[in-house]
């Protein structure tokens, strides 16, 4: 009995977007074993309680409008409008920049209220995994700033499938920095 051969196409997931998805699951667990901990020291008493400065609150904001604007920047370069690409980019780009120095300005106003590092487990727990999540945060920025370079070097001037390939890439990361830091944000307000 003969078979019939059709002709399938299948789609299979750039190199390079299953890599980086590979690195997103493994930066998921990272966190998923921060937080877990997190909640098992807590159940074992001797916490400490303490708000969280408003710079945690804006910095918020402003990585989740950094996201927005990436995005719109996307959309602006898919359909050709070089001009609204490169100044969506760069407004995100600088809320990006915000995020960090907010943190850093957070973890100063703790430190004024005799919160640090050592003060205790919770203190500790919190600065663990607010430091880890920016030195993440500061991967992308790396990448983000490579972005600039090519837009100096103007290889974005045409649009390609490189160069949206790269977009979706840094992009791709950057979204996922933002949504871990809204998780862990909403975390630490919800558990201390």
């Amino acid at each position: 009995m003969a078979q019939a051969v059709t002709d399938i196409k299948v789609k299979r997931i750039h190199p390079k977007k299953f890599a980086l998805w590979m690195a997103l699951v493994s930066i998921v667990m990272f966190f998923s074993a921060f937080t877990s901990a997190y909640i098992v020291r807590k159940a074992a008493g001797n916490w400490l309680s303490f708000p969280l400065p408003i710079q945690f609150y804006i910095s918020t904001i402003f990585i989740l409008s950094s996201s927005v604007f990436f995005y719109l920047s996307k959309r602006a370069y898919q359909f050709g409008n070089l001009s609204s690409f490169k100044k969506l980019f760069y407004t995100g780009f600088v809320l990006g920049i915000l995020f960090c120095i907010l943190q850093y300005f957070g973890w100063e106003a703790l430190n004024k209220m005799d919160i640090n590092l050592s003060t205790n487990q919770s203190s500790s727990f919190f600065f663990l995994i607010t430091y880890a999540h920016l030195l993440h945060v500061l991967g992308g920025i790396a990448a983000l700033v490579l972005t600039i370079i090519g837009i100096q070097k103007k290889h974005y001037n045409h649009i390609n499938e490189k160069r949206l390939l790269k977009l979706d890439l840094t992009f791709t990361y950057w979204h996922f920095v933002d949504l871990l830091w809204l998780y862990l944000f909403l975390f630490l307000i919800f558990q201390s």
